[in-house]
């Protein structure tokens, strides 16, 4: 493809690139977008493998214009965030990570988990990774502490519930404790989360030896109990140096000349001079491998996601974009926030051990990379190729109604969600399998692109099997191709053998894994189409109940099931069905119910 770029400005902003399906390859930012985008088409240009790939499959690219690179660069973050480019650095995990909450602008002020952080006058502690650390700190408050979990609301008194009996709980809710005193142990607990371990401790101990002099001794002993706790707490967690307080610690290893397309990332999380967790990201084919531009993508990538920056954020290297990149960060945290890259000293030695981490994430992939399962599977079916990845396809319908078919992904022993399809039969009448799979592998295929996987499994018998070795010769597709057949389970290859997968070597349930996957996949995809079409039926089945009222009734209740748990006064909430209506659809549902 060589454009016409004239009409391009020389302003910041975002361009965008497609393949021939409108599908987004790749998002970018720039400085001036038409000097970038002719980086990329001009003859001369000095592209590497990946970018030259990429660049090929451009069938059309459009571009937003910014008032400044600071808004290009949010721009960027959230088409990428959106759109999910293959040529993008994503980070291929779609769970934000917990904080600890203390709700300090409730009267009352409780202990929550939640996965965003809001500008709400609470205090939030994390982000947790792993998880594991969190609960544990969760359950050593309520243990040590007995600051209430519950969300209930205080305003009149009541009875205390089991977590006060088992002295996880002072009870304010049945007056058991002045609002003075409550809010002390929130601050203990605050604390205790900031790792104050000196202030929190001379803190307690100063409370109980005054409680003794005042002949408090059971008030003074449950204050001794915590110390001794919080002295075991505190001897078990991973002080990396008090003075450093908040900082994210980045970290990254490239592969060597053979795994060069791979980089691998670990973030360390240290707050109040405690390690409280890491996570790790091995990257597949990076477009850039300089270190200045994977940095920027990995912060971009990672604090896109909900998360809070801390002050500090430590790097090997400037990543590249620093200025604007420092800019979008504290936008998020609402102050000043530095990337820095240490020369020497303890933040230097966090680098490496990050680095460190990073190298050992890296050959933790390349030995599950190198496991012998491919080659297992390459010599017991004779395929052509050892498989790195796996895809299967099946179908699904019942008398020929809402026919769907169905193709799910594995790479390197890991299903990959995000190339899993599903669609539904437009162009068979009836119950016909053959063609439905033709049509399922057919469509699936040519919208794969280049994830066309190196091994296709079907779902089904030598009929099946023939049907795709049609499909795959009419495309001009070469890969390996079996079939999966149940009751026994037995694989069908293409020169006419059939070998027995009943055993448990690790081939058999590897295949036998990926054909339930697609089955459960198929079915309820089918399942979904089918109690959709169910439910309108039924509702429109009733006299008096159209098409409008249905969609009114389905998004007060959302289904069948709550429709006919609610009471007729709840109904008749529905605009335009009166008493005698409500009733009748009442009536006409557990009818049909019970039927």
């Amino acid at each position: 493809m060589q454009p016409d770029l004239t009409s391009v400005p020389a302003n910041p902003g975002v361009y965008i690139f497609k393949d021939r399906k409108e599908k987004v390859l790749y998002v970018g930012k720039a400085k001036n977008l038409r000097n970038r985008l002719r980086s990329y088409f001009q003859q001369s240009a000095d592209l590497d493998r990946r970018k030259s790939r990429m660049v090929k499959m451009i069938r059309d690219f459009s571009f937003i214009v910014t008032g400044n690179e600071l808004e290009a660069f949010i721009l960027e973050a959230t088409l990428i965030k959106q759109h999910k480019p293959p040529y993008n650095i994503v980070l291929r995990d779609d769970k934000s990570y917990p904080y600890i909450m203390i709700t300090t602008s409730e009267e009352w002020p409780t202990v929550q988990v939640v996965r965003r952080i809001r500008k709400d006058g609470n205090r939030y502690f994390g982000p947790y990774v792993p998880a594991q650390a969190m609960w544990e700190a969760i359950d050593f408050i309520r243990r040590t502490f007995a600051i209430r979990a519950c969300r209930q609301p205080l305003d009149r008194p009541m009875r205390p519930c089991i977590q006060h009996q088992i002295k996880r709980c002072s009870a304010p809710c049945a007056g058991l404790i002045d609002q003075e005193s409550y809010r002390k142990i929130v601050d203990e607990v605050i604390l205790f989360l900031q790792g104050e371990r000196q202030g929190l401790l001379e803190r307690i101990e100063e409370r109980m030896h005054r409680l003794a002099a005042d002949l408090q001794f059971e008030e003074a002993a449950k204050l001794r109990d915590r110390l001794t706790l919080l002295h075991k707490a505190f001897e078990a967690q991973k002080v990396i140096a008090p003075e450093l307080g908040d900082l994210d610690v980045i970290g990254l290893q490239a592969g060597d000349a053979e795994a060069a397309a791979k980089i691998a990332v670990a973030i360390l999380f240290v707050r109040n001079g405690v390690l409280i967790g890491m996570r790790e990201y091995v990257l597949d084919n990076p477009i850039s491998i300089r270190a200045a531009d994977i940095l920027r993508d990995i912060i971009q990538g990672f604090y896109a996601k909900d998360i809070l920056p801390p002050p500090r954020i430590v790097t090997p290297a400037l990543p590249d974009s620093h200025k604007v990149l420092t800019s979008w960060l504290a936008g998020l945290r609402g102050e000043r926030v530095l990337i820095q890259t240490p020369k020497d000293g303890k933040i230097k030695e966090l680098v490496g051990m990050a680095t460190e981490n990073a190298r050992l994430a890296l050959r933790r992939k390349a030995r599950k990379m190198a496991d012998n399962l491919p080659i297992e599977l390459q010599e017991r079916f004779g395929l052509m190729n050892a498989p790195q990845s796996i895809g299967a396809f099946d179908v699904s319908t019942i008398q020929g109604s809402e026919s769907v078919g169905a193709f799910v992904y594995a790479e390197h022993g890991d299903f990959r969600k995000e190339y899993y399809r599903h669609l539904k039969i437009r162009g068979v009448p009836g119950v016909d399998d053959y063609a439905m799979m033709r049509e399922t592998v057919e469509r699936t295929l040519l919208n794969l692109d280049e994830k066309i996987p190196d091994l296709i499994m079907i779902d089904g018998g030598p009929g099946q099997l023939d049907i795709a070795r049609r499909v795959l010769q009419d495309l001009g597709i070469d890969r390996d191709l079996i079939s999966l057949a149940k009751k026994p389970d037995r694989v069908f290859l293409t020169s006419g053998r059939s070998i027995d997968v009943t055993d448990a070597s690790r081939s058999s349930l590897f295949v036998r894994k990926i054909r339930d996957e697609v089955h459960r996949f198929a079915i309820t995809y089918h399942r979904k189409l089918r109690d959709k079409r169910l439910t309108e039926s039924l509702l429109e089945q009733i006299p008096g109940v159209g098409r409008q009222r249905r969609l009114d009734l389905l998004r007060q209740f959302g289904g069948l099931d709550n429709i006919r748990k609610a009471s007729r006064d709840d109904i008749m909430k529905i605009r335009g069905i009166n008493r005698a209506l409500a009733e009748r659809i009442l009536n006409e549902l557990n009818r049909k119910e019970n039927a």
